[in-house]
């Protein structure tokens, strides 16, 4: 085996991924698993693919307080398992790559100082992804390891729709429309590639639909345009976040609500959207089955799916028409009436639905007629390691 080791680090939490890419262009599933509760109540998980080797414990209280203590526990278990020589590499999801890291990179000493500077753009995303990084340095120094950055793939976007209307010299600092889920975009555009050629080299708008939601406007398998900007804070309704917002709202809620900086921007990320609005939940799940009983549930999942319709219409703009449209991510992925909401409120630019296939989950839930509407399963992790083995090769 070749395997590479996929890191997603968050605040509290290390999500990893073992994939072997001993077969060129077959990247295989081998192992997953996350260490969550970090410096809280610690739990661990993991398992093979084949399900021989299923490990789920709570830990004891303060077991793990750091992500070195977090990756220890992972590289063990993956040594007993598969044995630490069949690692090749690193690969780690990093939130910001800012104006400068627009392409996977093999880090060095000289990468992890220019991306701590880059911490002011996502602080509370890229400082874990760094915390995982210089872990994995420490703890197994000669592995290589690459940086694969969700900001990157909007790197194509023309400047008309990357900067903002703020003073130039703003703009110079690297204030600007970043866009995020690249890592997820780029798969898509992969995939499309492969099975779809002809649609690849045309106007898509992908809708990567989850906890985090945005849409992004691809124009032969690059983007021109896409919902988030500056933060993930941006662009459509999302699980907690209450997407595109007035700022004068947040002037408001400041000098009138006597709300300080660290109370809004809480706010905004983790008490808003389907959340804030239903009173319920952030999951769809519970709200669909909510929604009969509870007006607030029934008006979140009407506003999710009015600012997916109408962000979509901006996009198609961007791209002067569009041939297909691709749902993505765990609601895109799974959640065939927000699909069928889509797909129907898309009808003036041509779509209809295939009300079948889309209950189905086939590829295609679209008519006949029209542009082409699909459900593509997202994979970052396989795009990570994809990069992370064409960098160390």
């Amino acid at each position: 085996m070749s395997l590479i080791l996929v890191l997603n680090a968050g605040s509290s939490s290390v999500k990893f991924a073992l994939i072997d890419t001993s077969q060129m262009g077959v990247e295989r599933d081998v192992a997953r698993g996350v260490f969550e509760g970090i410096g809280q109540v610690p739990r661990w998980s993991a398992k093979r693919s084949d399900g021989r080797s299923f490990v789920s414990e709570t830990l004891p209280d303060g077991y793990a307080s750091t992500h070195q203590e977090a990756v220890s526990r992972i590289l063990a278990w993956i040594d007993l398992q598969f044995g630490l020589g069949n690692l090749k590499a690193a690969g780690h999801r990093v939130v910001h790559g800012g104006r400068d890291f627009i392409a996977p990179v093999r880090i060095d000493a000289l990468t992890v100082a220019e991306l701590k500077k880059l911490v002011p753009l996502a602080p509370l995303h890229q400082p874990h992804n760094l915390a995982a990084i210089e872990s994995l340095a420490v703890l197994a120094a000669e592995l290589p390891q690459v940086a694969c950055f969700d900001t990157a793939f909007h790197a194509t976007m023309p400047d008309v729709a990357r900067n903002f209307a703020l003073p130039r010299a703003l703009t110079a600092k690297g204030v600007k429309r970043y866009g995020f889920h690249g890592i997820s975009y780029a798969y898509i555009a992969h995939e499309l590639r492969q099975t779809e050629p002809e649609l690849a080299k045309g106007r898509v708008v992908v809708a990567h639909l989850g906890n985090g939601s945005s849409l992004c406007a691809m124009l032969d398998g690059r983007s021109v345009a896409t919902t988030m900007g500056f933060s993930a804070l941006d662009g459509l309704m999302m699980g907690t976040r209450a997407g595109l917002l007035d700022p004068a709202v947040i002037f408001y809620l400041m000098r009138d609500e006597g709300m300080s900086a660290t109370e809004v921007e809480t706010m905004l990320y983790q008490k808003s959207g389907l959340l804030g609005v239903s009173g319920i939940s952030s999951d769809m799940r519970i709200l669909r089955q909510a929604a009969s009983l509870h007006p607030e549930a029934r008006e979140a999942l009407n506003m999710f799916s009015y600012r997916i319709i109408r962000e979509i219409g901006s996009m198609i703009a961007a791209l002067g028409g569009i041939d297909g449209l691709v749902f993505t991510a765990g609601i895109g992925e799974n959640d065939a009436e927000l699909r069928a909401d889509v797909v129907n409120g898309l009808g003036f630019a041509g779509f209809s639905l295939d009300a079948d296939a889309n209950l189905s989950k086939t590829r295609k839930i679209s008519g006949s007629t029209g542009p082409g509407a699909f459900v593509f399963p997202t994979n970052e992790e396989v795009m990570i390691a994809r990069e992370t083995a064409a960098i160390v090769q």
